[in-house]
């Protein structure tokens, strides 16, 4: 075979350029790759109880792309129960005492006269393993991103919340969700640098899209106080060591001027056996990846993951909208309008799911839920009250009137304080009127009139009649 057929020769490529057809690996750097090897190892392999906790209890029949993402976001945390840099630090010295035991292990091998390992086939086994990994974490954001779940549009009561009284992070959010064809965007780019990692050919490509946009993930985390910077660090580390392999090339063409050979090394696999599990690795990771993008569209049709589903509607669910109090008394004492007092709402909202929010005097509990938790079942979702202080959010249920009795009734519960409830019975004297009354969980009795108020939104609005066109509020 001449060197102009089909598969040229990797070494004559390599002379060709002026370049060893081979090049030995100095001591340093193998010191340095068995260190890395191993950090990435410890990092990558699902060792924590965590990962095969989510494989074994998660539920796989009702949401698909939920355990997915959960996998997908794995990291080991040796202690705290949150992502941090201590970690990286347990896995940094972890791996430092096995780069010296590996390093013992080898000059012992090399007393004995026996072969030692080839440094190349490891590495490109652990470009494999970086590869897969990384993909998995830029596909599992950026298909909820595709599909724009990951930031909502803002609910009712967020459109009525004091912009000083969110956090960075959950202005960020919302901001983001305002914007459903811009977040689509971001999740299409970084679905595209996933899917190239999948390639040994375009991987490079891959890392290099990578490294700037989960580079401006990682600013954004730091700026808005976001819960991912520790993560996004974490891809940007493997997408730099993948990217590293052909960085002295693209020094050498880009800044050097100079002609470059490409890198030959690859991997062979023999016919048989080791062909059928390369090609069934691969259909397993397009079957995952596709049954992953069809449960996150599937999620959008159904309403995402942030809000309660709209299929478990209690009885107030057609009366969605922003309402004044024009009426409150407590204990029978009917309380005026007043800014200082402490007990009187405000206004209420009544969201199209089973969520009330009460604007009253003192501040709401501040939880700051700011990493991305694709939530389960309607308890579970705090996307609503996380990150603000200014609304007391309530979901409601129906409650079974007693006996002679047809005035329906509903439990409010807080889920940020189990001891704030009401039950409430309810009546609607027209369309724009809504009477609550009944007792607190100090058994109070409480009794308010709420009237809706006609508003207009600019975020509906626009999506009503289009962006372009003028707008009056």
């Amino acid at each position: 075979m001449t060197p102009f057929q089909d598969e040229p020769h990797p070494a004559w490529e390599d002379r060709r350029f002026g370049l060893p057809a081979t090049t030995e690996w100095r001591p340093y750097e193998k010191w340095l790759f068995r260190f890395l090897s191993l950090y990435f190892l410890i990092q990558i392999v699902p060792l924590g109880p965590s990962f095969w906790r989510t494989l074994v209890t998660a539920d796989w029949q009702s949401s698909l792309y939920q355990p997915l993402f959960q996998l997908a976001r794995y990291t080991p945390r040796f202690v705290g129960d949150t992502d941090s840099l201590l970690n990286w630090g347990i896995a940094a010295a972890l791996a430092g005492l096995g780069a010296v035991g590996w390093s013992i292990w080898e000059r012992q091998r090399i007393v004995s006269g026996r072969a030692l390992p080839d440094y190349d086939r490891l590495n490109a086994w652990l470009r494999i393993l970086i590869r897969y990994r990384l993909a998995a974490g830029l596909l599992a954001f950026g298909l909820i991103k595709l599909f724009p779940l990951q930031a909502p549009e803002p609910s009712l009561s967020h459109l009525n919340t004091p912009y000083g009284e969110l956090t960075e992070w959950k202005l960020f959010a919302l901001t983001l969700g305002v914007v459903p064809s811009y977040q689509a965007f971001l999740g299409l780019v970084e679905t595209v640098a996933g899917l190239l990692l999948l390639t040994r050919r375009s991987a490079t490509i891959g890392a290099f899209i990578t490294i700037f946009f989960t580079g401006n993930v990682f600013m954004s985390n730091i700026a808005y106080g976001g819960g991912e910077y520790v993560y996004s660090l974490f891809l940007i580390t493997l997408a730099l060591y993948l990217l590293a392999y052909d960085g002295w090339r693209f020094y050498t063409l880009l800044v050097l001027g100079k002609p470059t050979a490409p890198a030959r090394y690859r991997l062979r696999f023999d016919p048989g056996w080791q062909q059928s599990v390369r090609l069934a690795g691969k259909a397993l990771v397009v079957l995952v990846v596709g049954a992953y993008g069809l449960s996150a569209y599937g999620a959008l049709r159904q309403g995402g993951h942030q809000y309660p589903s709209l299929t478990e509607r209690a009885r107030l669910s057609d009366a969605a909208g922003l309402y004044t109090v024009r009426e409150f008394s407590l204990n029978g004492q009917r309380l005026p309008p007043s800014p200082t007092d402490s007990v009187r709402w405000h206004n209420v909202v009544v969201e199209k799911w089973n969520t009330i929010s009460i604007r009253r005097p003192g501040a709401a509990p501040l939880t700051r839920h700011n990493a991305e938790d694709i939530a389960g079942p309607d308890s579970a979702r705090h996307f609503e009250w996380s990150g603000q202080i200014g609304r007391h959010y309530y979901r409601y249920e129906p409650v079974a009137s007693p006996p002679g009795q047809t005035v329906p009734i509903v439990q409010l519960r807080n889920p940020q304080r189990p001891d704030d409830t009401f039950q409430l019975r309810y009546e609607r004297p027209d369309s724009s009127t809504l009477v609550l009354a009944g007792i607190n969980a100090r058994r109070d009795s409480v009794y308010a009139v709420l009237e809706r108020v006609d508003k207009k939104y600019l975020l509906y609005e626009a999506a009503r009649v289009g962006r372009r066109k003028g707008l009056t509020l």
